[in-house]
């Protein structure tokens, strides 16, 4: 791709530039701070995200809604059958533009935009404020002990580029909370009232981001961001969205890949020889897909198995072990 093209979905880093935002997407924030990239290996915590991250192989419409989101800054909500890819391609894009680790808000039912944004432990503060009277000499910690941002809050810290938040599975979520996400996605912006309000006698407090690892100044108990995040939501389509959220997002809807794209993933993952010699197996995964939702790490385990020559297990009766359906179809 050409012009304003961020990513190119190769898998590799790369130098690059942010374009410049459209005029209503610019916020007033001057960017203070930098992506922890230099430490992304370590704070993933999993070596395998980072390896389906390297792996991973976007479609040319992928790369394209990637991009159009960074441009504009928008949210990009992503749709699919299980195990399309949807939450690695938030990995694969961190990892290509060098943006640190992805911040991951896994949604549940109970999930709030509160959860999202920090956390405040008031009860913690309490004590210590009774070990403190009690100790005598014993200094009373500082308010921003007490609060540790959420992967969104962290998201929103006026970085110089863009960090990547996946908010994965929204479609799990009470029925509100994708309208209480609304106006931090228009404004990039929130308030810890828990720090504004003690503004006047501390106008500055460190408090703990959702990495665990480092602190940062919140000045006034106000947050922007100086580059919108690159917001990945996932969807199982298991419920709709309202219109004003649709609005405010570009929408990709992730298909099964065709036989050319598993082969590339095959290759990615396990090399030219694995092509080669899983050929029927790749055939067998396509023609088993017709009765039920199969995902493309089934055939890569499969595949693994098939022609590892370690294992001793009988191979044919795991394989089909390997590939039952995530979902059935006329009772399969």
């Amino acid at each position: 791709m050409t012009g304003w093209s961020m990513y190119q979905g190769i898998g590799e880093p790369h130098d690059w530039e942010l374009a410049d935002p459209p005029r209503w997407r610019t916020f007033a924030l001057d960017p203070s701070l930098d992506p922890p990239v230099g430490t992304s290996q370590v704070t993933e915590r999993r070596l395998g995200a980072l390896a389906r991250a390297a792996t991973y192989r976007p479609s040319d419409e992928e790369v394209e809604l990637v991009n159009a989101s960074l441009y504009l800054r928008r949210p990009l909500l992503i749709t699919g059958k299980p195990g399309t890819g949807k939450s690695t391609l938030a990995y694969n894009v961190a990892l290509e533009l060098g943006l640190g680790p992805v911040l991951n808000w896994p949604v549940t039912s109970r999930s709030t935009r509160q959860e999202g944004l920090y956390l405040y432990d008031a009860l913690a503060r309490l004590h210590d404020a009774g070990l403190a009277r009690e100790g005598g000499q014993r200094p009373m910690p500082g308010i921003g002990r007490y609060i540790r941002l959420g992967p969104l809050g962290t998201a929103l810290l006026p970085y110089r580029r863009p960090r990547v938040l996946l908010i994965d599975e929204l479609d799990k979520s009470d029925i509100d909370l994708p309208n209480d996400l609304l106006t931090i996605f228009e404004e990039g912006e929130y308030e810890i009232p828990e720090l504004s309000r003690i503004a006047a006698e501390q106008p500055v407090a460190d408090v703990l981001t959702h990495d665990g690892s480092w602190t940062v100044p919140i000045t006034e108990g106000k947050v922007t961001c100086a580059e919108f995040p690159l917001v990945i939501i996932t969807s199982n389509g298991e419920r709709d969205f309202p219109p004003p959220f649709l609005r405010r997002c570009l929408r990709l809807e992730l298909q099964v890949p065709d036989r050319d794209r598993l082969e590339a993933i095959v290759r990615a993952h396990l090399g030219d020889d694995a092509v080669a010699q899983g050929g029927n197996l790749i055939d067998a995964f396509i023609g088993r897909r017709s009765g039920g939702d199969l995902a493309t790490d089934q055939l890569l385990n499969a595949i693994f198995l098939a022609f590892h020559e370690e294992w001793a297990g009988d191979k044919e009766r795991l394989i089909h072990a390997v590939l039952q359906y995530l979902t059935s179809v006329d009772g399969q």
